[in-house]
């Protein structure tokens, strides 16, 4: 809601004769592109060279650059922002860390971004080098960071920038459970995002700015919630969760953009597949009369832009023979995909955790638990390079081994399946168990029934019996919502192997391999 005030100033202005005009913006945007700086397949992963001379390619940095300097053209009056998540998913980022993010940003020439989750998984050192090198600003309202020596003072809560002629207002926001889901630390603390962005908005308001949005790290719910609780937001630019909000495609969300009340929401899927472009017009009191746009997919219709294509492939040389190498054959498609990783049983998690499993099963262990949001991609049919695995595995995780009570199992898998609508990542992929689960239910008692493989024979899980469990480093020390094995684990060994490495030499060892779906996860009917 707008300033009466404003209003009635415009008001008064109008009747004395002044000329007044619309204000026309161009918002383009993008998040979660995670190190894809080459051009990806229709699985997200890396595109090969037949399906690249076929035409078959997406994204890449090289065509974004030319999408938005397309983009541009276009419009008299624009602005590039990003919704967070530059870092992690390829080896790019595991070499090159922020640097290649921040080059290419700059290239660009980005406005502004919000710090995703992924920002803070190699702790707030990398982020601040990032931010040193990067020239435009990292905003994040909702987190205190004057305890953290690094962060203190470079990240801003909000920005006032001028385009056009007019004053913008910009807002960053972060996950609110990023302690959770990735590495900030213990001394940033991070708060209810509504509160955060009203009292940027106000501060905002106060100083005259009365065009504001907000980059939004924190899904397309709680964006809606934003809109829908606080007051004077204009635009929202969201991201993490991949939503791909559309027009035309029949997979969409949403509509572009989702429109609560006044506000105008936007987000363009993931992975540099898609640039977002909205059209708004303020009026003179700020509301927006007119938000239009859809997001372009960047597909082989947009041509790449040859200097930056040249450079991708100079970053890519380091990395070329750990990728290019063959490890194994698979006999058909490995689904990996977010939408059912996050929600149910899943090819590529029945993968990695049967691999985590035969790993350590000599060592008295019985039971595999990994995070289907630590699963990033599909790998298509035929041969698998390394590459292919580790933009799957891209966290550098490592296997880790310990035993805790049945009961405690049964509140891990409650964890896991608690937050199954909002597509979070700590769903369960598991082996050596199987599990009912009802969605209809409250979180925290939606385990219908849990039976673990014993000697060949699955029995009920036991309360007070002790298993072994095997998972990856990030959960057991409670990433993603697991506390209780960071707490009630014991005989504890984190720094097993590789889970990328585990999982080629699995797929390695079992020849042509072939993805399969044994009902190991099922809801209640």
């Amino acid at each position: 809601m707008k300033s009466r005030l404003l209003a009635s100033v415009g008001a008064l202005a109008l009747s004395a004769g002044a000329a007044s005009a619309d204000y026309s913006l161009t918002i383009l945007h993008t998040n979660d592109f995670h190190a894809r700086f080459e051009q990806i397949s229709r699985f997200d992963s890396a595109c090969g060279d037949e399906d690249a001379a076929e035409g078959k390619c997406f994204g890449g940095t090289a065509r974004l650059v030319t999408a938005i300097n397309d983009a541009r053209a276009r419009s008299n009056n624009s602005i590039l922002l990003d919704g967070g998540d530059q870092f992690q998913g390829t080896l790019f980022y595991t070499y090159y860390k922020g640097a290649a993010s921040a080059e290419f940003m700059n290239k660009m020439g980005y406005d502004a971004m919000t710090v995703g989750n992924h920002e803070f998984d190699d702790g707030p050192e990398t982020l601040r080098g990032f931010m040193d090198t990067v020239q435009f600003p990292i905003l994040m309202s909702n987190a205190d960071v004057s305890a953290e020596g690094l962060l203190s003072g470079a990240i801003q809560k909000s920005v006032v920038i001028e385009r056009g002629g007019e004053k913008l207002g910009l807002i960053g926001l972060t996950p609110v459970d990023t302690p959770e889901i990735s590495s900030p630390g213990k001394n940033i603390t991070f708060t209810d995002p509504v509160g955060a962005v009203q009292a940027e908005v106000d501060k905002l308001t106060a100083e005259g700015v009365n065009k504001i949005i907000v980059l939004s790290h924190s899904g397309y719910e709680v964006d809606k919630r934003i809109a829908a609780e606080a007051t004077g937001v204009d635009v929202i630019v969201g991201g993490h969760s991949h939503t791909l909000l559309s027009n035309t495609a029949e997979n969409a969300a949403g509509p572009y953009p989702t429109m609560v009340g006044a506000t105008a929401i936007v987000q363009a899927y993931a992975y540099g597949k898609f640039l977002g472009e909205l059209n708004v017009t303020f009026n003179d009191a700020g509301e927006v009369t007119e938000a239009t746009g859809e997001p372009l997919i960047l597909d082989a219709a947009v041509a790449q832009d040859e200097a930056t294509s040249a450079r991708v492939q100079e970053l890519a040389q380091p990395l070329d023979e750990i990728r290019q190498k063959v490890v194994a054959e698979s006999s058909e498609e490995i689904d990996g995909s977010r939408e059912n990783c996050r929600a149910m049983e899943c090819e590529m998690g029945n993968l990695v955790a049967d691999a985590m499993l035969d790993r350590v099963k000599g060592q008295g262990i019985q039971i595999a638990i990994q995070n289907g949001g630590g699963l990033r991609a599909s790998i298509d049919a035929g041969p698998v390079t390394m590459g292919e695995v580790l933009t799957v595995l891209p966290f550098q995780n490592t296997l880790s081994t310990f035993h805790v009570k049945g009961s405690t199992i049964v509140a891990a898998l409650e964890n896991g399946v608690s937050q199954v609508e909002e597509g979070a990542g700590r769903f369960p992929q598991v082996a050596g168990l199987s599990f009912v689960w009802d969605p209809a239910a409250e979180p925290g008692s939606r385990i219908v029934s849990v039976s673990v493989m014993v000697d060949g024979q699955a029995q009920p899980i036991e309360p007070d019996t002790v298993y072994g469990v095997v998972s990856n480093n990030f959960v057991r020390n409670g990433g993603d919502g697991y506390s209780m094995f960071a707490t009630e684990a014991t005989d504890v060994y984190d720094f097993g192997p590789d889970l990328a490495d585990v999982t080629a030499e699995y797929l390695a060892a079992a020849g042509p391999y072939t993805p399969y779906l044994d009902g190991r996860i099922s809801k209640k009917e």
